[in-house]
């Protein structure tokens, strides 16, 4: 791996300290919190009719308990892993998996839709505390650079099993109990944590860290939270003004944002790291991949369920393959990059995503099997790449900032899956719109339902003669598959043109030129 390539890390005279057995068993310890936060991104995407069923929330309100989770954990990253850098990692990690697991609980026994929204967002704030801290403590632990790349492909590993492991689990739970077992797994594993990180996780906190300015943490908050919010009400209800607005503020404060912190001596996000190759490829690698990859499961999992009547269980059991895939990929992006370099190896992930999307291109109407190759490639690629994006995040910053680099890494990732559903889901929805035609028997107002959402074209089938109905269901599921077609082109054009980008930006420098005198 060339200089250019390789992610920086601090000078140092002597060689690195190995890991001991305690610092791995500690490394098992930092993924448990990884595992909640992921789990608990996907795992209540099945619950949302047992939960309108039982909460009865208003369609507002509905909207909250599936959003407030994202937003808040969204706009706190960054003052969280400020905050870790100043007060301790170790113990930020401890209040905040004690924090989840009590929000689990009031999640789980919810009494009302309020109730409801409350608890939602303690874990978001919860677990916004957990993984800047994991990924800061890894990068404190394991200071030889082979086996921080282990550590950190273990951590991605854990990051993409508990995606994997989330939709597997919630089908399974709520086939056999009540929708609030989703939120009782979370307890034992907090409570693992709890007991475990003090005697296996030493503290760290950094020598020189950045001053906690209220100030700049309420702009990280005034940038993100109406910025995702506003992207996610895009994907709804397309370019409507309050959605546009409230982008629209996102980017102002985040403009202020960034004018602050440069104008200060000792800012609690230097902005000069984004001058650092390494880590700035690596925090839009982390977002793109993210964008693609949610979109991509996004279509799938309406593929799957409603295009070919699988249940949400074997739905999700179909594409655990190419999930499980990403964590091996995970693994083998060390030895990859040992070959291939830095560069290399994030553009052939690069290269293999967009494969994965030019295999869904070709979807046929009624096979599983090329959807679940085409997203197992998708996650081969990711795996291959996200190990070293975190990597190169947490490699090649200063100590004293990894906390708030880890934060902006992770902020990445909740930007890409709130970009991803909202541009890339629009593209399926317009796609859909415009292929779907006029079917004999289906009445005009039935038509426009049913051209709004593949599940609002099989609704609305229920309610016509059987000969109109099997029509509309038939045409619905051509176009949502001519809609996977258009929308995997585009994904595909993205990762091919980053791939190209990424090879470009992390080019080898050039030679200087010889000046002696002839």
């Amino acid at each position: 791996m060339s200089s250019a390539d390789a992610p920086r890390s601090a000078p140092s005279s002597t060689t690195p300290r190995r890991a001991t057995p305690r610092e791995w068993a500690a490394l098992a310890v930092l993924t448990l919190p990884v595992l909640l936060i992921s789990v608990d991104m996907t795992v209540l995407g099945f619950a949302v009719p047992h939960l309108s069923r039982d909460l009865a929330p208003t369609s507002v309100q509905l909207l909250w308990i599936v959003d407030v989770y994202a937003l808040v954990l969204a706009s706190l990253l960054v003052t969280m892993g400020a905050l870790g850098d100043r007060v301790g990692r170790r113990n930020l990690l401890m209040v905040g998996a004690a924090g989840f697991g009590v929000a689990s609980l009031a999640a789980a026994f919810a009494p009302n839709a309020e109730a409801m929204i409350a608890a939602r967002a303690l874990l978001g704030l919860a677990g916004s505390t957990l993984m800047p801290s994991t990924l800061a403590l890894i990068r404190n632990i394991f200071r030889d650079d082979v086996q921080r790349k282990f550590a950190i492909a273990v951590w991605s590993s854990a990051l993409a099993g508990g995606s994997a492991l989330g939709p597997v689990l919630g089908g399974a739970l709520l086939e056999f109990f009540w929708w609030g077992s989703l939120f009782l797994i979370n307890v034992p594993v907090t409570v693992l944590t709890l007991v475990l990180t003090p005697f296996l996780v030493r503290e760290y906190r950094a020598a020189h860290p950045a001053p906690i300015d209220a100030a700049s943490a309420l702009l990280v908050s005034a940038t993100v939270f109406p910025a995702v919010y506003g992207v996610k009400k895009l994907a709804e209800q397309g370019l409507a003004p309050v959605p546009l607005m409230l982008v629209a503020v996102g980017v102002f404060f985040g403009c202020v944002f960034v004018r602050r912190q440069l104008r200060r001596d000792n800012p609690m996000l230097d902005m000069r790291l984004f001058t650092i190759r390494a880590f700035s490829v690596g925090v839009w690698l982390n977002l793109l991949t993210l964008f693609t990859m949610i979109a991509g499961l996004f279509f799938l999992t309406q593929f799957l369920q409603i295009v070919l009547g699988i249940s949400p269980l074997r739905a999700g059991l179909a594409l655990l393959p190419g999930l499980m895939l990403s964590i091996v990929a995970s693994f083998l992006a060390v030895g990859a990059a040992t070959r291939l370099g830095f560069r290399g190896t994030l553009t052939a992930g690069l290269t293999l995503m967009a494969g994965g999307f030019a295999v869904l291109s070709q979807l046929p109407q009624g096979s599983a099997a090329v959807a679940v190759a085409g997203f197992a490639l998708i996650c081969f690629g990711m795996g291959l790449t996200q190990t070293l994006t975190n990597d190169a995040v947490v490699g090649s910053v200063p100590e004293e900032r990894v906390g708030a680099a880890s934060a902006v890494s992770e902020t990445g990732y909740e930007l890409g899956a709130a970009l991803g559903i909202a541009i890339l889901g629009s593209v399926l929805w317009a796609s859909y719109a415009s292929a779907i035609r006029n079917v004999d028997g289906v009445p005009g107002e039935a038509m426009e339902t049913a051209r709004d959402t593949l599940g609002g074209a099989v609704h609305t089938a229920e309610s016509l003669a059987p000969e109109a109905a099997n029509a509309l269901v038939t045409a619905a599921h051509v176009a949502f598959v001519d809609a996977i077609h258009v929308t995997s082109t585009v994904a595909a054009v993205i990762l091919a043109l980053a791939a190209i980008h990424t090879a470009w930006v992390l080019r080898p420098a050039a030679p200087a030129p010889d000046r002696a005198p002839r």
